[in-house]
């Protein structure tokens, strides 16, 4: 997970939901990312070892000169933050020792055990496992000079190319290292620069490189979109079938709307996590 003043009460619930569902929480090491200019990083540390005292974690600096360059202005300043593009440094900042990860953002709770997820197989030679979504309009993620341009949307030619949400992934690093993939995303925002190829953020260039050749994950551990829309937040409800994560992504961050005295209706589901406590939150 990524670490910053701004995400952290989502972090600390994130964990917290974490523990309280794994049948042996002294099985999970957490690997925070912070960002090196943060002044606020001994803080971030400080806060994590108090409320959770028994917690195997290590948190690593990263350097926003790596990506800042590379970033182009998306549908929602949010998103253009350079810790959001952490992700795509991971095999980079961990120990090499660490072979696969669970990836997760910090505006989400598991409801099921994450060994589940850990365990999740990626095959012969997939570098990442995610919930796919197919039946999503894949192609609204590009801009029209990105699909009129045959030498580009030639990309996904012969690829069964769905969306998935880049905010859980089973990531082998060492696929990753091997086939030096944070170059191929960076290859993808450096064009984006020269062409507006996509509006969103870090996600298409994930899905440029990694769409339709991933190991699939059952829906029930992304249950998305929950925070709403990019441009206006709107509640949504959960998607049909069975649920082991509950995601907030979009606009609507729940300790927001819970603040204003605003909640959405599963805004209550993430309330019970909430150790830095809104008027919300429930008794443990």
């Amino acid at each position: 997970m990524t670490l910053d003043t701004q995400y952290l009460r989502g972090s600390m619930a994130a964990i917290l939901s974490v523990l309280q569902h794994t049948s042996c929480p002294e099985n999970v090491v957490f690997h925070f990312v912070a960002s090196a200019s943060s002044v606020n990083a001994s803080l971030l540390r400080a806060t994590l070892s108090s409320s959770f005292p028994y917690l195997k974690f290590q948190v690593y600096r990263f350097d926003d000169s790596h990506v800042s360059g590379l970033i182009s202005t998306s549908i929602r300043s949010a998103l253009d933050c350079p810790l959001n593009y952490a992700r795509s440094y991971l095999a980079n900042l961990l120990p090499l020792c660490v072979r696969q990860v669970v990836y997760l953002d910090s505006d989400l709770i598991l409801v099921d055990d994450i060994a589940k997820l850990s365990a999740t197989p990626l095959g012969e030679s997939s570098v990442l496992a995610a919930p796919e979504y197919c039946n999503a309009n894949f192609t609204s993620y590009f801009t029209p000079t990105f699909w009129s341009n045959p030498s580009l949307s030639l990309t996904f030619a012969n690829r069964k190319a769905c969306y998935f949400n880049t905010g859980v992934m089973v990531i082998d690093l060492n696929r990753w290292r091997a086939g030096d993939y944070t170059k191929r995303i960076e290859d993808w925002m450096e064009l984006q620069k020269r062409m507006r190829i996509y509006e969103l953020g870090s996600l298409p260039p994930f899905m440029l490189v990694f769409a339709g050749k991933i190991a699939s994950v059952d829906h029930r551990w992304n249950q998305h979109g929950l925070g709403g829309d990019n441009f206006r937040g709107l509640c949504r409800d959960l998607h049909p079938g069975p649920v082991s994560l509950l995601h907030w992504s979009g606009k609507g961050k729940p300790w927001a709307r819970l603040d204003a005295n605003r909640p959405c209706p599963l805004d209550a589901l993430w309330a019970p996590y909430d150790l830095l406590q809104t008027p919300f939150a429930l008794d443990s």
